[in-house]
């Protein structure tokens, strides 16, 4: 196919607060679109005839590159270890641990007897599981806190309704009834008698948890929410003292408690909301340990409360609230609190012990990532962490905090060879029109000439108080040893550097991320890591709604640009309740359906209402068709719209997975075409880019 399909126009005004919009590709939504999602059969033949003919197209226009594909993929392959297996976890009497077997697709769970490391049970193989199915993932998968039974949350569409199953461990057939349409959060409780569960709506919310005996296919309800704009979930404290049900949007959160020792009681409100609270709680000894925003702690602090009075009226300061220091989650044990902090799109994970003595992890390098690693045990000194830079391979430690002793767990191994002195990671500031300073992260080679002649990739996202870390990624490499920058533009709307950033690029402010983003690229070229028209934006999911702003903004300054399910249709998908995420992202962006201001905003930013007689670059828009996320017809509105009205001869195309949804491929290396595609159409982009006409 050389030339694109042409979608038909069925005109339709919507008219809205007395403004109204045309919408001519609105027929491409099926209006069955939530049983699609289960089953994607039962997609209208047109819609999908549609979708199919833009993959040809797709394909026909990159099929040039299909051996720069191929290479990238071996390439990519080939940082990867064919066996690898992280770190086994204690817990009790045995250690749990994750692992690939060679050339394995999915991950295989498994445990052995701490005093008998050969002694290993497979928990779960998902590999096997996943068999017979195009799309497979797991949510989660975990253990009963007695070690008799294990459960893992599969999806078998890509439309993240999942279904729980469950299995003694110990039986051959030990298989128990499964729990349907769940969101994929679950939990046991303490006493491994019972499954708490989260299940969801019509519409694709998780809006009730409910209670089952194991072995029994029964359940009762626990906790219901009444309110569309709040999601729900279910954990256990790692003290094994607290069931604790947390619901909230972005703004607002209320947790409900029930005893661990008595799961059949009825949940209890710990707090009850309060607009513009947001709370969790962590249970250590007789209190909980609370991270809040109370009091205008704008970047949270910690506060303490006894466990038998988790009022709002009984909470007392334990870390105050210090503007710039982002306290971004914690983890208690018996005799230790640790919390992640974040300052100018870097962390550190600083220890308290019970006395109140405190000291902190902090590694010295330009741009890098500290995370917690995972645990279950309560009563324990040692801490897992997980150290990364651009430049250096992931590192598991195991920390005394006690005695301060450091242990390297693991180092994550590149079979293909990895020389972090051969590369180079810097962080810059860009500034804004406003005057913000925006981090930017850039990684290249060290003998990449900066001199304006290398291309470079930027990526961005910006929403939610999401923030994207400077992480090690062996997938970039395969660009920057071409002689390519790769770039993190640290955007508002993330948290890089604090929460009044993520405020700064959300609601009336959410304009600042495109102009940050337009900025983070200038800066570059100024810099010499790049020049206008050899850039390649890169940006997923609520970073596709960057993408589809800078399209209009400054097409000039890219050669090409990737929209991988991009949130692309604000307006109308802000419109429609429906949508499982509508109501909980009106405090995100705004109400278009009450707020005449609201809509004013939207409409003028929105990727799909702004597009116009411009330029546009090259685009690759990809989307998964059981998406309930971002769903499958944005992408393919926008592709359609575009085409209308580009005044360049830059091809614009739409990719769109008919097996997956919002993460589209699961296996690690089916991920990896995925990868290759968006890399192959990055080097073909600046390799072809061509003048604009009249």
């Amino acid at each position: 196919m050389t030339l694109p399909p042409t979608p038909r126009k069925i005109p339709r005004a919507i008219t809205q607060l007395g403004r109204t919009r045309q919408d001519e590709y609105a027929w491409m939504k099926d209006d069955n679109w939530q049983n699609v999602l289960r089953d994607p059969s039962l997609l209208r033949p047109d819609i999908a005839a549609h979708l199919r003919a833009e993959n040809a197209y797709t394909a026909a226009i990159l099929s040039g590159t299909g051996e720069t594909q191929a290479e990238l993929v071996a390439e990519m392959k080939g940082r990867m270890q064919p066996d690898e297996t992280y770190p086994a976890v204690p817990h009790g009497p045995f250690l749990y641990q994750t692992g690939y077997t060679p050339g394995a697709q999915y991950p295989v769970y498994t445990r052995h007897p701490a005093a008998h490391p050969q002694a290993t049970e497979v928990l779960l193989d998902v590999n096997a599981a996943a068999r017979g199915h195009d799309y497979y993932a797991v949510a989660t998968a975990s253990h009963s806190p007695d070690h008799t039974l294990f459960a893992h949350a599969e999806d078998t569409q890509g439309s993240e309704i999942y279904r729980i199953r469950i299995r003694r461990i110990a039986e051959e057939a030990g298989t128990l009834p499964p729990v349907e349409n769940c969101s994929g959060a679950f939990v046991f409780s303490p006493d491994s008698a019972y499954l708490f569960w989260v299940w969801r709506d019509e519409h694709g919310r998780p809006a009730r948890v409910y209670r089952r005996r194991i072995g029994e296919e029964a359940d009762t309800l626990v906790y219901e929410e009444a309110d569309p704009g709040f999601f729900v979930s279910v954990e256990t404290t790692r003290s094994g003292g607290w069931i604790i049900i947390s619901s909230g949007n972005h703004d607002t959160s209320e947790s409900w408690l029930i005893p661990g020792h008595d799961p059949l009681a009825p949940a209890a409100c710990a707090a009850g909301r309060q607009a513009g609270l947001i709370y969790g709680l962590h249970h250590q000894g007789d209190h909980f340990i609370i991270l809040t925003n109370a009091d205008g702690a704008r970047d949270f602090k910690l506060m303490t409360t006894p466990d038998t009075a988790p009022a709002r009226a009984s909470w007392r300061d334990l870390v105050g609230h210090e503007p710039g220091r982002y306290i971004t989650d914690c983890v208690v044990w018996s005799g230790h609190l640790a919390w992640r902090e974040r300052r100018n799109a870097n962390t550190r994970i600083v220890i308290r012990d019970l006395h109140g003595a405190t000291h902190a992890l902090e590694p010295d390098e330009a741009a890098y990532d500290l995370t917690f690693g995972s645990g279950y045990e309560y009563d324990t000194t040692e801490l897992r962490y997980i150290y990364q830079s651009p430049t250096t391979p992931r590192e598991w430690h195991a920390y005394d905090m006690a005695t301060r002793a450091d242990r390297l767990l693991m180092r994550q191994t590149v079979p293909s060879g990895h020389d972090p002195a051969q590369y180079r990671c810097w962080r810059l500031m860009a500034q804004a029109p406003d005057g913000e300073q925006v981090p930017v992260t850039v990684l290249g080679r060290a003998d990449t000439p900066i001199d304006s002649s290398a291309p470079l990739l930027l990526y961005g996202y910006g929403a939610y108080g999401h923030a994207i870390d400077p992480v090690f990624s062996t997938r970039v490499l395969s660009l920057v040893d071409r002689g390519w920058f790769y770039a993190i533009a640290h955007v508002r709307g993330g948290s890089e550097k604090g929460w009044d950033w993520f405020l700064g690029g959300r609601g009336r402010n959410k304009p600042n991320t495109f102009s940050d983003f337009i900025a983070c690229a200038l800066s570059l070229t100024e810099a010499g890591f790049g020049s206008a028209g050899r850039i390649v934006a890169d940006g997923r999911s609520a970073g596709g709604m960057v993408m589809g702003a800078i399209a209009n903004m400054r097409p000039d300054l890219f050669a090409g640009i990737v929209a991988v399910v991009p949130f692309v249709d604000e307006l109308n998908t802000m419109s429609d309740a429906s949508l499982p995420l509508t109501p909980p992202e009106w405090p995100e962006w705004g109400n278009p359906l009450e707020d005449a201001q609201a809509y004013d905003l939207i409409a003028s930013y929105a990727a799909y209402e702004q597009v116009g007689p411009r330029a546009y670059p090259a685009i690759l828009a990809m989307g998964g068709l059981t998406d309930p996320r971002v769903t499958y017809w944005e992408p393919a509105k926008w592709v359609a719209r575009l085409r209308d009205h580009t005044r360049s001869d830059r091809p614009i195309m739409l990719r769109t997975n008919m097996e997956a949804g919002h993460r589209g491929a699961t296996g690690r290396f089916d991920s990896l075409k995925e990868a290759a595609l968006i890399h192959a159409f990055a080097l073909w982009a600046i390799e072809t880019a061509a003048p604009t006409r009249d």
